[in-house]
């Protein structure tokens, strides 16, 4: 008897151990069987926005279940990824595009998230190509107007940004401190009200992706210049920041991640659709729209990639001296 009773207490134990990993092996086999939520961290209308959604849809057919994006913005870009950290389940059924400002925010402030321990990392997808315009009115016909006025009127030439602690506010410090000038910075919630504190006159300049590409192509704006390693092809007369004298490459890599303790095969079924989606026809004509560059990297190569980021971005942070406060 006691015998009998040991094997039948072991069994229950085992079965109690069981049961979990039996139910989530169950959840990934049926995934997805609702509705996605890809959580947007920058304004609707913006060319990340409008990309996302074509790869959205195109991920969504894939799976067999809609991709819905959902705007939270603000944080510059980190607070919906905190939000998804926060409060959402790691069923793969909320995921969030990860911009690098969530590397690099924990070591200028405190925040509500570990991006080493709060997230799964599920592929990283592209980068921005970002550069700094002026009405076509404006005084400033070159970058070096710009550095030459900066210098002679230390803190009035004022730029927008989609926010503090972005990385083209980030960006731009790090030019102003290789080139020793003091700029002013006015945030904004996203790209379309720079746009429109440029055009209306209330700052000098806008460093941001090419959302304001249409503007530059109708002449309303000039396009002073680009933050890539080579010169754009859709902009070849525009010089790059290394030809200018600054040794620096800004293209703020990002990809999509969701909540921790996420089920590998969830996250490999998730990987899977967005790489697919990657080279649909409309995902590849909105990337050469707004000039973003493929930049895949699987699940553990863009874990690795995250840690890398999240240590450069503490030593331009403490090169600024942004750093918090301990």
């Amino acid at each position: 008897m006691r015998r009998r009773s040991f094997i039948v207490a072991s069994g229950a134990v085992a079965s109690a151990f069981a049961a979990p990993a039996l139910v989530q092996a169950q959840g990934a086999k049926d995934f997805p069987n609702k509705p996605i939520t890809l959580i947007m961290p920058w304004p609707a209308g913006s060319g990340v926005d409008l990309w996302h959604r074509a790869m959205a849809d195109a991920a969504g057919k894939l799976l067999g279940q809609p991709v819905i994006v959902d705007n939270r913005t603000g944080g510059a870009g980190t607070t919906g990824p905190a939000s998804m950290a926060a409060t959402a389940k790691p069923d793969g059924y909320t995921i969030a595009q990860m911009p690098v400002t969530v590397f690099r925010l924990p070591h200028m402030q405190k925040t509500p998230y570990d991006p080493m321990k709060d997230f799964t990392w599920i592929l990283h997808t592209s980068a921005y190509t970002f550069g700094v315009v002026v009405r076509a009115d404006s005084p400033l016909k070159t970058f070096q107007d710009v550095i030459a006025f900066a210098k002679a009127n230390p803190g009035k030439f004022t730029y927008a940004t989609p926010g503090a602690g972005s990385s083209l506010h980030i960006g731009m410090e790090q030019i102003a401190h290789k080139a020793g000038v003091k700029f002013t910075h006015v945030p904004f919630k996203g790209g379309p009200e720079g746009w429109a504190a440029l055009e209306g006159g209330h700052v000098m300049a806008d460093a941001d992706a090419t959302g304001w590409a249409p503007l530059v192509d109708s002449g309303k704006f000039r396009l002073l210049c680009i933050w890539t390693q080579e010169r754009s092809p859709r902009w070849p007369d525009v010089p790059t920041l290394k030809e200018l004298g600054f040794n620096l490459t800004l293209d703020s890599p990002f990809g999509l991640a969701g909540p921790k303790g996420m089920d590998p095969a969830v996250v490999q079924k998730l990987h899977d659709a967005f790489k697919a989606a990657l080279d649909d026809p409309k995902v590849a004509e909105l990337m050469v729209k707004y000039d973003y560059p493929k930049r895949y990297m699987n699940t553990a190569d863009y874990a690795k990639f995250a840690k890398q980021q999240y240590d450069e971005q503490r030593e331009v942070v403490e090169q600024l001296g942004l750093a918090k406060k301990s």
